[in-house]
């Protein structure tokens, strides 16, 4: 049998790499015969740039960059050629901070900015920029500060580019001393989330808990991000916050858009173009995926979800192990899974699922693939 590995990383856990070849442990214990194909993959999230890396070759530049509290970090993203992906998590995502540091209303993307001004001034013309895990609800007023712009009060002082600082812009001011973007360069975001800017389904409503946001600072979020978009509109004269995906990472699909010219892209479609996904599935005769969790929110073009698109469309069968299995047997059936098999065991803490992640994977494709051959 040949058997194609092609896992997302499981978030906090391990690579996708590493998810690989636990994956691949477990298999030929069961099948010692089978043909297995190592095929990392990500949806635009953590991890990207190293599995592109890993895919096509190219470099990991490593740049210092600002954290989500405007701190030191070593931020590093992929680079072949005239080609570059900036992943946003490096530099602005919700990884870089303890829970008790997460709070929307002070994180910045200001890194995310500096990792893209790095990767123009490196000449790159096709900077495709993932945002995917982010820590951030600022609309990219951090991002675009780094890249020259100056967003000021009504006073005329300058603000710092952070979430609660959204309802306080006034004016908008373009880069004085341009940081020389050529005029042919062209920026893809890569997302699947197709939210609008603000409102019940808007960035701060839907992904402002998850960033630490209470009830409070959600609404003040909102407010900010609907006043912060006005602006934005009278300034540049054209307004983007109800084009799908713009409340992508809190709104910085929509500061790609009004301050890059960039354009939207499904994330994990994309880097399977990238990568040749589809050219290795004419070999697979199985293919097994996973991610940290499988829930309803797969369903909305998550790494899981896209790779049971392309596989059932050429007549592979998929399974997919993941630390928690919360989707219904009605949404994995939508997903196309023939099946769907958690890590986590009965009274094993999150904390200790996480840690034991290599060895239950290894574990559960044993058994799977035994019983299977029986």
């Amino acid at each position: 049998m040949n058997i194609l590995i092609a896992p997302d990383s499981f978030k906090d856990a391990l690579p996708a790499l590493q998810v690989c070849e636990a994956i691949r442990e477990g298999v030929l214990r069961a099948l010692p015969t089978a043909e297995v194909h190592l095929f990392p993959l990500a949806d635009g999230g953590e991890g990207t740039a190293e599995v592109l890396h890993w895919h096509l070759g190219g470099e990991l530049v490593a740049i210092a960059a600002s954290d989500p509290l405007l701190r030191p970090v070593e931020a590093q993203y992929f680079s072949q050629g005239k080609i570059a992906v900036v992943e946003m998590a490096q530099a602005s995502g919700l990884q870089l901070l303890r829970m008790e540091e997460r709070n929307p209303l002070k994180t910045s993307t200001y890194g995310t900015g500096e990792m893209l001004l790095s990767a123009i001034r490196r000449d790159a013309m096709e900077i495709y920029l993932t945002i995917g895990g982010s820590a951030t609800n600022d609309a990219g007023m951090g991002m675009a500060a780094a890249l020259g712009w100056q967003f000021l009060d009504e006073n005329g002082v300058v603000l710092a580019p952070i979430g609660q600082n959204l309802a306080k812009v006034f004016s908008i001011f373009p880069p004085k001393n341009p940081v020389g973007i050529p005029s042919g360069i062209q920026f893809k975001v890569l997302s699947d989330v197709q939210n609008p800017m603000f409102g019940p389904e808007g960035a701060a409503h839907v992904f402002g808990r998850q960033k630490g946001a209470n009830a409070v600072a959600i609404e003040q979020l909102d407010d900010g991000l609907r006043h912060f978009s006005k602006v934005v509109a009278n300034t540049l004269g054209k307004d983007f916050s109800a084009m799908p995906g713009v409340g992508a990472a809190g709104g910085l699909g929509f500061g790609a858009m009004a301050f890059l010219g960039a354009e939207i892209l499904p994330g994990a479609l994309t880097i399977f173009q990238l990568v040749g996904f589809e050219a290795v599935l004419e070999w697979a005769e199985l293919v097994i995926t996973g991610e940290g969790r499988l829930d309803g929110q797969t369903l909305n073009g998550k790494l899981v979800a896209a790779v049971c698109q392309k596989a059932n469309a050429a007549r592979v069968p998929v399974m997919a192990f993941a630390g928690e299995v919360a989707a219904t047997a009605a949404e994995l059936e939508a997903m196309g899974l023939m099946g769907a098999y958690p890590l986590r065991t009965s009274g094993e803490t999150v904390a200790e699922a996480i840690a034991n992640t290599g060895n239950s994977l290894k574990k559960t494709a044993y058994k799977v693939l035994k019983t299977m051959k029986l």
